[in-house]
């Protein structure tokens, strides 16, 4: 298992961890929500390296990025360019398969981090850290769940082909369980932040895996990386939400 830990830390983060990969993929999804929480902490603990809140914003969500070799902001870039840019499932899969960012992935990216940060800022007033790291945490397990729910979109191997083939009910259980342990440490005073943030995540998770099952039949790894990105988004604006305006969220 500690091999699974190992694979799931280098294809999630920047960080070189010695020892040997796991031989089988799909294992390391069992390690997001951790790598997620861990990712999350720091992210949060990004937030308190200065007074000025709009530049602490700033280094959450960059500092996200960076730790993930901005690899979720990609599979964003290239998802939005697919999808927008193709009428055809051949046609999206093929321009997903471009490295270049095209003019809807350009968008997509500076509106997200435009929302990202906003929201963040907004939770640095309340000093809501929780939430900035359960973002990170949910957005982990949302990738489980699409992995787990939809079957690979391309007919030739790609990179997570073998994550998304060998995802199953038992990695949504399991990871299900270690995101709500999780949650309840980070909101043990404060369950009703239950009440928002999950619905949130699962809410980010049912569009992206919906636009993406109509689009191109399954799931890639940018498909992945985006409803990561998705994920965040949510959770954090529905926090923000959740503690200035609580009235107005349950409303909706």
């Amino acid at each position: 298992m500690l091999r699974s830990l190992v694979t799931a830390l280098r294809t999630l983060t920047v960080l070189s961890v010695p020892g040997k990969d796991t031989e089988t993929f799909s294992n390391s999804l069992f390690w997001f929500p951790v790598v997620g929480l861990l990712l999350g902490l720091v992210q949060a603990a990004f937030g308190h390296i200065v007074a000025w809140k709009e530049l602490s914003a700033a280094f959450v969500v960059l500092g996200g990025i960076a730790l993930t070799r901005g690899m979720h902001a990609d599979g964003l870039a290239d998802m939005a360019d697919g999808f927008w840019g193709g009428r055809t499932k051949d046609a999206a899969l093929r321009i997903m398969k471009d490295p270049n960012v095209g003019s809807f992935g350009a968008i997509a990216l500076s509106g997200m981090m435009l929302l990202k940060w906003v929201a963040v800022l907004k939770l640095l007033e309340f000093s809501a850290f929780g939430v900035i790291v359960a973002g990170v945490l949910l957005a982990r397990w949302v990738q489980v769940l699409l992995a787990s729910s939809l079957p690979y979109a391309r007919s030739e191997v790609g990179t997570a082909h073998s994550l998304v083939n060998g995802a199953g009910r038992f990695h949504i259980v399991i990871t299900s369980f270690l995101t709500l342990l999780f949650l309840l440490f980070l909101f043990h005073a404060d369950h009703y932040a239950f009440l928002a943030l999950i619905p949130a995540a699962l809410a980010a998770g049912l569009v992206t895996g919906v636009l993406s099952y109509r689009k191109i039949g399954g799931v890639t790894g940018d498909v992945l990386g985006a409803g990561s990105e998705v994920t965040e988004a949510f959770v954090w604006i529905a926090g923000a939400l959740y503690y200035g305006s609580p009235h107005l969220l349950f409303l909706i």
